[in-house]
């Protein structure tokens, strides 16, 4: 099955400060770093690196090509990704001698993908494909729509959480992925329990306590802990869950396996520092599943 991404394409800027500026105040880094980021590419370098045929569908800024160079370079087929007026989306991160951290994010060329994306990308979409969409692009409403018209199976991160965003897409959505916190705003946006959300299947990340698969049709439910690891940067572990997961779905693994495969390349990568460039290839999560205990 081809995997499609409606995803966000940012460039992350880290400094290095002896402090959190003040208001006012001026400063000089004592480190820069640059690298991919957003939640899209993220999982488009996750699905890619899991072996899965992925195309992602986006746009940049003229300044943006080594983001795409990038992606391609990870196996991600980047076709679908324009070229616009826009400034590419971008993140600046303010990070000081304790870890803390302030950012600043500019979506950007991730709120203008043309409609004609879409349409040029999902015209060779085929029934059972998927779709994996998160909440930094415009026309996910429209993306999810058209795919689920397709016989198209479809994924949604529902973050960053917005509650009216979240309402707009789901009719169309297959599985949603949520985290706790998210998982707990959109219950009582809602006013529901979860098993009483309008979605037939839910998957729920836990950080270090794993991930829950909930069949909501059906009452069934998939505990899968997570692998005990030394975490060193937890930055993307939550795309990297998602790319995973799709892939295994796409290739036509069960869900306990798919989940299983997330799970591990959650683990792999949080023992990195880094988003997109540290998430891991496919052998090294298959040799960090043979020193684990069998399903």
């Amino acid at each position: 099955m081809k995997i499609f991404n409606l995803g966000s394409i940012n460039a992350d800027y880290f400094y290095r400060l002896p402090h959190l500026p003040q208001a006012g105040e001026t400063l000089a880094s004592i480190g820069y770093d640059r690298g991919l980021g957003g939640k899209g590419a993220n999982q488009s370098v996750a699905c890619a690196r899991a072996g899965a045929e992925i195309r992602h569908l986006g746009a940049i800024g003229s300044e943006g090509r080594w983001m795409v160079e990038r992606m391609e370079d990870a196996g991600v087929d980047c076709t679908q990704v324009v070229i616009v007026r826009e400034a590419s989306g971008h993140a600046i991160i303010y990070v000081d001698q304790a870890a803390e951290n302030t950012i600043v994010i500019h979506p950007g060329a991730n709120r203008a993908i043309p409609d004609t994306v879409l349409d040029d990308a999902l015209d060779q979409a085929e029934d059972g494909d998927l779709l994996i969409l998160q909440n930094e692009t415009c026309l996910q409403v429209e993306a999810a729509q058209l795919a689920a018209e397709r016989g198209v199976f479809v994924i949604y991160s529902a973050a960053p959480f917005d509650e009216a965003a979240v309402r707009a897409v789901l009719p169309y959505v297959s599985l949603l992925i949520v985290n706790e916190g998210e998982a707990k705003a959109l219950c009582e946006s809602f006013g529901v329990a979860l098993p009483e959300l309008p979605v037939k299947q839910i998957v729920v990340t836990k950080g270090a306590q794993g991930a829950t698969w909930h069949n909501l049709d059906t009452g069934g439910l998939i505990v899968m802990p997570a692998f005990p690891v030394k975490p060193v940067d937890t930055t993307g572990a939550g795309d990297t869950f998602a790319g995973y997961l799709a892939a295994g779905l796409a290739e036509g693994a069960s869900r306990e396996r798919a989940m299983r495969l997330a799970a591990a390349a959650a683990a792999v990568k949080v023992t990195r520092a880094g988003t997109a460039d540290a998430i891991p290839a496919r052998q090294e999560v298959e040799d960090f599943l043979e020193n684990q205990p069998k399903l």
